[in-house]
């Protein structure tokens, strides 16, 4: 199975990777994720305030691009028919009839034997069929109503034509389509100064552990500080969600219950970190349970990651990541990611990758496929970043990508993969 588009992957491979027991695949995962998700509201935005949002309604042309024939070039409108066999050794002489600047109209037709001076963006006047450069022309400082052509135009040349580019009621973006910067000036050319998009979620972040501190804050023995919720962040903006960050939680059912309940008053979703696996200081289910909530799945065959839980309190989801960095960011870009973006409307949004070639062999022994921390230079020569272990923060440091490796699988130096990038 390919590596790397995991989102996409798993909207239309399911139940590849299944194993015994409670876990069940990546895709088989996503896929009844995606599929509690319900229809998003939208919003009206300003057309400047729209780029990275997704489309709440298809858009159509109003308006034909460009809207009039128009002159490419500063020069003269001719008939092309005039200038017949004009060159520098051969001039064709015109009679000069007015001027056009961009955002005029020319109120006369052009006769035979006439030109009119034109500005780039400027309106054709009626009759002329060519534009000449004012490079290739010549006007004598005596007889300034006189303009000699020095080249033979092609019929059109240097004419910009009505419609050309965009035609009316074309359509030109569809619902449910990410709007990137280059769709911006053609919007704003039809005239529309808001847009409707789906509204972005807010995402609450928890992360549970009685070890954990606030960055800045002074450590005591066996204490560690918090990087999973900075981290996660970051991630929810990429997807173009609205992080809110929470208070540390610490490992105790009463807690876990209260930090959970406000979290998901105050917002769309809720991804916490920690307190998802079997011990006797995991408090995420049980909480979870006490709200009134249902557990939708809970294991997920890969590596790290497993104990990835999934559960919903009143029509809000709930993503448990585990508490290791590395598995939390795994978990996240196969499994949460996927939603958020369909949280916006959006049918899929393939996380970002890269093909490579593999300097050293990979191994992958285990039953569940791995998702490997490499280093990939700009020539696309892809080497692992080092210690592999889901809590190992300075080889995910030394990273910019994940290959994902099958189970019992063993890689040659030299392979072709795909590269999920991390930092892109």
């Amino acid at each position: 199975m390919r590596a790397g588009d995991i989102a996409h992957r798993s909207c239309h491979n399911l139940g590849l990777g299944q194993t015994k027991g409670l876990m069940i695949s990546l895709e088989e995962a996503c896929a009844r994720i995606l599929a509690d998700i319900g229809s998003p509201d939208t919003e009206i935005v300003k057309l400047v305030e729209a780029v990275g949002r997704i489309a709440g309604e298809a858009v159509a042309s109003r308006n034909q691009l460009p809207a009039f024939d128009q002159s490419a070039m500063d020069g003269y409108a001719v008939r092309s028919q005039d200038c017949a066999s004009a060159a520098p050794d051969c001039p064709r002489e015109l009679a000069l009839q007015g001027r056009i600047e961009a955002g005029d109209v020319g109120q006369e037709t052009l006769l035979e034997g006439q030109c009119v001076r034109l500005f780039t963006g400027a309106a054709l006047p009626t009759g002329a069929d060519a534009v000449i450069m004012q490079e290739d022309t010549a006007v004598n400082a005596g007889e300034p109503s006189q303009v000699s052509i020095l080249h033979t135009p092609k019929p059109w040349e240097n004419v910009r034509l009505r419609g050309e580019d965009v035609q009316r009621d074309t359509a030109i973006l569809a619902a449910g389509q990410r709007i990137g910067l280059p769709h911006l000036p053609l919007l704003a050319s039809q005239g529309l100064a808001a847009l409707s998009v789906f509204r972005a979620p807010r995402i609450g972040l928890l992360a549970t552990g009685n070890e954990l501190r606030e960055p800045g804050t002074p450590l005591e023995p066996g204490q560690i500080y918090e990087t999973n919720r900075l981290m996660l962040s970051c991630l929810v903006r990429r997807a173009g969600a609205l992080p809110k960050q929470y208070p540390l939680v610490r490992d105790d059912l009463e807690s876990t219950r209260a930090a959970l309940q406000r979290a998901m008053e105050e917002c769309d979703a809720v991804v916490s970190s920690g307190g998802v696996s079997v011990g006797d200081m995991d408090f995420v289910k049980p909480a979870l349970k006490e709200l009134g909530g249902e557990v939708g799945l809970w294991k997920v065959s890969m590596k790290p990651g497993k104990p990835f839980l999934y559960g919903r309190v009143r029509g809000k989801a709930l993503y448990g990541l585990p508490g290791n960095p590395v598995s939390a960011l795994v978990t996240f870009v196969g499994l949460v990611w996927p939603a958020l973006w369909r949280m916006q409307g959006m049918a899929s949004n393939p996380w970002p990758t890269r093909t490579g070639v593999l300097l050293e062999p990979v191994s992958n022994g285990g039953d569940r496929r791995h998702f490997m921390r490499v280093s990939m230079d700009p020539n696309g020569r892809v080497r692992l970043s080092g210690l592999q272990a889901s809590h190992a923060l300075g080889s995910l440091a030394q990273s910019n990508g994940l290959i994902d490796v099958a189970p019992r699988t063993e890689w040659a130096a030299g392979k072709n993969v795909e590269v999920l990038l991390l930092d892109d």
